[in-house]
Parts: C-alpha cells; structure tokens; sequence
C-alpha cells in the first residue's frame, strides 16, 4: 500500500490562498443588481451607474482569479518556484501599503481598511514564514 504525503504547510497555505482568490471569478459573472446589494450592505452607498464601474469591478475580480490560478499553480512545486513565491509573498507586503494609502486617500469604511490591508499584509508574512521554516527544515536534513 502506498503511503500518500501530505502537503506542506506552504504548500497548504498556498492552496488556500489560491482557492480563496479564485472565489473572485463569481463575481466576473454576477448579475449588476447583486453588486448593487453587495455595495449598498457594506456601506457604500449606491452603486454607480454606468459602464465603468461594472466593467472596473469584473475585470478586478477576473485579475484575481487569475492572481488564484497561479497561486494554486505554483503550490504544487513550491521548490521550483521559490524565488517567485518570495517576489509575491514581498509583494503582497508591498501591495498591502499600496491598498491602505488607496483606502484612506479614498475614504473606505474603517472595517474595510481594517481587513483588506492587514489582510494583504497576513498573507505576504504567513507565506515568507512558513517558505523561511521550510528552507531551516531543508537544510537541517
């Protein structure tokens, strides 16, 4: 019988990472009226009428999934790709001042300020740790 190896904590966490941003392509196709709710329930306002907003808001959410798509990718050969998941790990640190300058200059609500760059911020350090305790583990061997 073979015995099956169980992912990383790297691999893992890349996984769901991955998984969680390819959740972004639902809203791609989304009907208009549920962004409308969705913008409304977090305390937005209105959404605003015209092409613009709508084509902004999938066309977003389609960079995610494919931001996604190769999160999972490269979590099946987290030795291969370590160089690169160290540049979006930084990144994502980067990305997170980014979000928080973008959230406050535009004046989003305090809870989404609160999660999103924090969020950003998480991601890229859980990603660099657990990638730095993978190398200790590798070279202790």
């Amino acid at each position: 019988m073979a015995v099956s190896k169980s992912p990383h904590p790297l691999e893992l966490a890349l996984r769901i990472l991955g998984l969680v941003d390819l959740l972004a392509l639902l809203a791609v196709f989304m009907p208009r009226h549920w962004m409308e709710v969705g913008n409304a329930w977090s305390g937005l306002g209105e959404l605003p009428l015209g092409p613009l907003v709508g084509y902004l808001a999938r066309s977003a959410s389609a960079l995610y999934g494919l931001h996604g798509a190769m999160i999972l990718f490269i979590s099946f050969d987290v030795n291969r790709y370590e160089r690169l998941i160290t540049f979006l790990a930084a990144a994502a640190l980067v990305h997170a001042g980014i979000m928080l300058g973008i959230d406050l200059n535009e004046g989003m609500p305090t809870w989404w300020t609160l999660v999103e760059a924090p969020g950003f911020a998480a991601t890229g350090a859980v990603v660099l740790v657990l990638q730095a305790l993978s190398n200790k583990k590798t070279e202790q061997a």
